[in-house]
Order: structure tokens, then sequence, then C-alpha cells
């Protein structure tokens, strides 16, 4: 039997980060992949999760483990697909490491991929996106460092691991104002700020005072911002939005419908695609190509660039049986009143 303990630390503390020089991001992900494996495996073995053995970890549960995620847990295809790959990459790593498991291995590796719904991506409309930003009452040191949050992750289209990771050497206000991001997969990306944007972040950087963590945005104890603490943030401020735009009631609001916003913005404002995936960071164009779905502009220049196919104009002729039908209908007439 193999203890199956010492293997995924080994995975998580030199494969990933040294071997493939992984995000830390990208470790978290599988670490949390991983708790949420050995919780339910634990569950169902009866077995604590330290004392899991390798050969427990077949191909029967890793399926009944996925199914878990969508049933019990509500998780769609995509987070159970990223779950999935998660097992499957240390299984690889384990490949190796215990060649007498290759056939365990192999059969959990061929577990296929779920095919996900490709659906429209959600989004703000103008109103409801600027009622958010104007929800923070910029009296206060709370208030001025919510309404830069806001309107950075908004105009930069920020995933909240961008927002809450960045350092304030990754903001330059002069001569002309950009931020730094540094996004997924090690990829960095200078991002120009508008001038409103730039007044929030002047407004913030004033207040801030002597911290003694790195990270641009910090909490009320000082401490750097986390992705939680901003999502709080952002649904308090959507909640105060309400009173001026009612329509947000039917909205999810999180930080990724302001990155959709931001994509949807800058989309039909330039008609260029290239420029929203360079400005979104997108490894492929592939993923930016949703946004052409959401966003009706663009159908709506196709349609007045064809030529619509002429209809003929002929008076209709119906069949024999349908005449047939309509003469055999009995005629409803009107009563005539009586004198």
């Amino acid at each position: 039997m193999n203890p199956i303990a010492p293997h995924v630390t080994a995975f998580l503390q030199q494969r990933l980060p040294v071997e493939r020089n992984a995000s830390v991001n990208t470790c978290d992900s599988y670490a949390y992949a991983f708790k949420l494996l050995f919780e339910y495996a634990s569950d169902r073995l009866k077995v604590a999760p330290s004392a899991l053995n390798l050969e427990q970890l077949d191909a029967p549960l890793v399926v009944a483990f996925l199914n878990h995620l969508e049933t019990d847990r509500g998780n769609g295809a995509s987070s159970r697909n990223t779950r999935l790959a998660a097992i499957k990459s240390f299984m690889h790593f384990m490949a190796y490491r215990v060649p007498s498991a290759l056939e365990q291995i192999q059969r959990i590796v061929a577990i296929p991929s779920k095919k996900a719904e490709t659906r429209l991506v959600k989004h703000l409309m103008v109103e409801e996106m600027q009622s958010i930003l104007n929800a923070p009452i910029p009296k206060s040191r709370e208030g001025i460092r919510d309404r830069a949050m806001l309107h950075l992750c908004f105009a930069g289209g920020l995933r909240v691991s961008e927002l809450v990771g960045l350092q304030l050497g990754d903001v330059n206000l002069q001569p002309h104002a950009s931020v730094l991001v540094h996004g997924k997969g090690r990829k960095e990306r200078c991002l120009p700020l508008w001038k409103e944007t730039t007044s929030a972040l002047r407004a913030w950087l004033s207040v801030r005072g002597e911290v003694l963590v790195p990270e641009l945005f910090t909490n009320v104890r000082g401490e750097s911002m986390t992705r939680s603490g901003f999502e709080y943030i952002l649904r308090k401020h959507a909640k105060t939005a309400l009173e001026h735009c009612p329509s947000l009631a039917a909205k999810h609001v999180s930080p990724h419908v302001l990155r959709h916003t931001c994509a949807l913005t800058i989309l039909q404002a330039t008609k260029d695609l290239r420029k929203v995936s360079l400005w979104l960071g997108h490894a492929h164009m592939q993923t930016t190509e949703m946004y052409t779905r959401a966003d009706p502009s663009v159908k709506l220049e196709a349609l007045e660039s064809v030529i619509a196919p002429k209809l003929r104009s002929r008076r209709f002729k119906a069949t024999d049986q349908l005449i047939a039908s309509l003469k055999a209908r009995p005629v409803m007439r009107r009563e005539q009143p009586r004198k």
C-alpha cells in the first residue's frame, strides 16, 4: 500500500512550483481540488484523509466524486472539469513514482471531460454599472478605497486575483497613468487608466497610509485585501445601487461580471476583438470570441452589410385539400335581432 499524503505534498511543493513553474493561483486551485477529493474519499471509505492510500483512489471513486460535485455541491461542468484536470495531472506525476499502479492510473486518466454548455456571458448595462460605481461614499477611508477598487476592477477588466494581488509598485501615475497587471499563467500586461480611475486611485493613495504589506489595497486592519473581502465589498455596494437602479435585482453581480462588462464596453467602442483579447490578457483568441455572441451590435453590423434575399411576390394558391377543408367547415352565421 502506498500512503498518498507524502506524494501530494511532493506534488504541491516540488512538482507544480519548481518543475512546472506553476503560479500560486494554480497551486491553490489544485490544493483545493485535492481537499474536496480527500474529504469525499474519507467520508465514503471511513478513513482519515491522512491515512488514505493510492490504491483506494480508483477510477470508480473518482467518477463518483465528480458526480458528487455536480449533484451535491451544485457545481457546473466547467468546475467539474477543472477538478478532474487537477486529478489527472497528479496521476501523471504518480505514474513514474509508483509504476506498479500504472493500470489504475491509466483508468483515471482515461476519464473523459464533460462537455459544458456554451452560454452568453453575464454582464451589466451602462446605467447598472454606473450605479455600482457611484455607490461608495468617498467620505471615509473605506469609501475611498472601495470606489478605487470598483473603478480599477471595471476599467482594467481585472480578475479578482489580479486586483487583490496588485502592489504599490505596479501603479504608475506619471507621466501617463497605467497599471502593471500580473495575470494567469505568469503573463503580464500594462494597461492605461481612465482619468476617473486615476483620480480614484490618487484619492486612495493619499489616505492609504503607511502599512507593512506591499499590496495596493488593504482591509481595515492594514492587512492585504483578500478575494472574499472584495467580493463582500462588491455585494454591499451592489445592494446599495439597487435604490437607484432596480434592474440590478435580477442580476448576479460578481467580480467576473465586472470583467465581462468591461470586455463588452471595449468591444462596442473599438469593434476589434484583438484589442479586447489584449486588454483582458487572454492567451487564445477563442476565449475572447464568446463576447461576440453576447454583443448584438456585432450581429447588426453583419445583418446590415448583407443584402437580404428578395421575396417572390405572388398570390398564395392553396392546395385542393385545404380548399376542400375550408368548404366543408360550417359557416357561423350571425343571428339577426328579432323585430
